[in-house]
């Protein structure tokens, strides 16, 4: 299976510093304390884990449907990461997804199950219950 990778890198204090973070595929953005716990220009890694957690469910779910023999014509799904002071520190409190989906032939309750299925089982709903961390921490 694939390995996916991205780098992140920091310079400077918490407050007065600046980073910039880029994917395998070129992805990538500038994040400094503003644009992560405030309302400051630019991007976080709480906008990187919604957009993940968005596609990651919505592809999930035309899978769900089609495994149930409805395809759907079109499925849009938001997803809002949510961070917050906790304590000392901050954590991801908790992440809302907003999914609209057009699929013909499917009544509601039948619709609603495989939308909580999916809920339950897309790979980055299940990272985000339980996530084991591994640290290869060294100095440079």
């Amino acid at each position: 299976m694939p390995v996916r990778k991205a780098n992140a890198t920091w310079e400077g204090g918490l407050k007065g510093g600046k980073g910039r973070f880029q994917g395998q595929t070129g992805l990538a953005a500038a994040y400094n304390f503003s644009s992560r716990f405030e309302e400051g220009p630019g991007s976080n890694p709480e906008e990187l884990l919604a957009a993940a957690h968005a596609a990651c469910y919505t592809m999930a779910l035309a899978s769900g449907l089609e495994k149930a023999g409805k395809l759907a014509t079109k499925i849009n799904t938001d997803a809002a990461c949510t961070i917050e002071k906790v304590g000392d520190g901050f954590a991801i409190t908790s992440m809302k997804l907003t999914c609209r989906a057009a699929v013909p032939g499917i009544d509601d309750a039948m619709f609603q199950k495989i939308a909580l299925a999916t809920k339950e089982g897309c790979p980055v709903s299940k990272a985000l219950q339980a996530v084991r961390v591994e640290l290869d921490a060294k100095l440079a």
